[in-house]
Parts: structure tokens; C-alpha cells; sequence
């Protein structure tokens, strides 16, 4: 398995593959079992949960705010709270760090924290920490690939260079590729340690590929997006219909990559269906 600095173009096609909720059937779960449920303890919403909780399931997984950055998605979901069940103390000043440009990570949330020492951003740290703790702790058993994703990686791989393009942790890509036998069908990592989804793709065009012959498969609004904006081809994964999708690939979207014929009519019907399960 190459890092981006070592990579080096061996074919014509490319197939960028996203891993969270695309190649890896980890996203509900992590949403699911962790980020929901540790957000309601750590504000005391026990009273609204079932409620707040499919809100949550909402903005994160099933509609266009799929794939939000965390504390993005905690701020939404905490002014809607605001609103309509309890008052969050502080949401505002959580909305302002949100919205400050600083980078949505716990690192950049304790700098905010030691400058101003606000009490929601303690909480949303904690809160943080909490669903890394609880995302750790959910058993491999229910960290499955999708049905057809092996399959798929190896057909598309006899004729096609294969890059993983993910914002996910890398040792944890790595480790749940490898462990269900992915990795062999894989080239090259690009995760969140090297950045951005759009420039991990615009890196990767420097190896030599054509923009027509770079195909990005992805769940999320924003994996389209780093596609569009450097000028590659669009194969989604439908939400609640991931083993679908990737016969679909396998049967049709591989091979009009492979021909020429992806662009145009067919990628935007996949386009339509896919803003169409968002609700988009």
C-alpha cells in the first residue's frame, strides 16, 4: 500500500473509493449507537431523546448534511434543541467557533477553549471525546464492509488503479481495509492526514490521469463535491441502498468509465437518484 508521495500511476483509470458509509458500512452504526446517544447524556435531553435522537440520524446521515463535520452537525442539532425543547446555555457562542473558520477538530476546540474558556465548548469537547471513546468500543462483528465492495474493488482493479480518498483516521482505514481483505485491491491511502478530499483528488490527477478517466465513489454530498470541483467523474453509493449501487457499478458504472460513455446521461441519472434519497 503506497502513500500519495510514493504513488505512482501504473494505469490509464482511477477509481477513488470513500470508506466511512461507502466502502465501509460503519457510518449508521457510529452515528447510531455513539454521537446521538453521547450527545444526549452530555446535555441531559434523556426526556426528548427518541425525537432528538432521529433529528440527529437526520442531519447526519439521511439527508444533504450527510457527512457534516461533527461539531458542525452538534451545533445544528443544538440550536434546533434551543428552540423547540429546552435552552442549550452558550449554543450561540458554540454557532460563533463553529463558524470562525478554525478547523472543526478537538484540537483546535481546547485552543478555542484555553482562549475563552466558554462552558459549551468544554461540554462539546467532552462530548467529543465520548464518542471516540464509544466509536473504540463498538465490537469489529458490527464493522462490516458492504455487500458486493470486495467484489467490486477487485473487478474494477484488473483495469483500474485503485485509491482509498477518505477524511477518516488512517490507522483505522487501514486497519478495517485489511481486515476484511480489501487492502489487495487497493493502491494508495489518502486520509485524513493528508487532507481535504478535493485535494487528495487534485494531488492524485498530478500522477498523470485524465479528469474523464478519474471516477470518485462516494455517500455524501461533499465527496460529490470534491469531484466536481476538480473536474472528475461522480458514482454514488445511496444511503440504504449501498449493495445496490455497488452492483450497479460492477454491472454498468465501471464499464462506461472504462469506454468513455460516463459522462453525460448516465452520471447525471446516479446524480439525480442520489439527491433525490437525500431529499435534495
Amino acid at each position: 500500500m503506497s502513500k500519495l508521495a510514493d504513488f505512482k500511476r501504473k494505469k490509464d483509470l482511477l477509481v477513488c473509493v470513500d470508506s466511512d458509509g461507502c466502502a465501509m458500512d460503519t457510518m449508521d452504526i457510529k452515528h447510531i449507537r455513539c454521537f446521538g446517544p453521547c450527545m444526549v447524556a452530555e446535555w441531559g435531553l434523556e426526556q426528548w431523546g427518541d425525537a432528538i435522537l432521529a433529528r440527529w440520524n437526520d442531519i447526519n446521515l439521511y439527508t444533504m448534511t450527510r457527512g457534516i463535520n461533527r461539531f458542525k452537525g452538534l451545533a445544528m442539532a443544538l440550536g434546533e434543541i434551543n428552540e423547540t425543547y429546552t435552552p442549550i446555555e452558550g449554543v450561540a457562542d458554540l454557532a460563533a467557533w463553529v463558524n470562525s473558520g478554525a478547523a472543526p477538530s478537538n484540537d483546535a476546540l481546547q485552543k478555542a477553549i484555553d482562549e475563552t474558556g466558554a462552558p459549551i465548548l468544554k461540554k462539546a469537547l467532552r462530548w467529543s471525546k465520548a464518542v471516540n471513546e464509544a466509536i473504540n468500543a463498538l465490537p469489529d462483528s458490527e464493522k462490516l464492509p458492504y455487500p458486493g465492495v470486495k467484489e467490486a474493488l477487485a473487478f474494477a482493479h484488473e483495469r483500474a488503479d485503485i485509491a482509498i480518498v477518505s477524511s477518516a483516521n488512517p490507522d483505522a482505514v487501514l486497519e478495517e481495509w485489511e481486515k476484511y481483505g480489501l487492502l489487495p485491491h487497493t493502491d494508495v491511502v489518502c486520509a485524513q492526514d493528508v487532507g481535504s478530499k478535493a485535494f487528495c483528488i487534485a494531488e492524485l490527477l498530478k500522477k498523470g490521469y485524465a479528469p474523464d478517466h478519474v471516477l470518485m465513489c462516494g455517500d455524501a454530498p461533499g465527496d460529490m463535491d470534491a469531484a466536481q470541483k476538480n473536474g472528475v467523474l461522480y458514482f454514488p453509493i445511496l444511503v440504504r441502498h449501498e449493495k445496490e449501487c455497488w452492483e450497479e457499478f460492477v454491472r454498468e458504472g465501471f464499464g462506461r468509465l472504462a469506454d468513455g460513455t460516463y459522462a453525460g446521461a448516465y452520471q447525471q441519472a446516479r446524480v439525480q437518484a442520489f439527491l433525490e434519497n437525500l431529499g435534495g
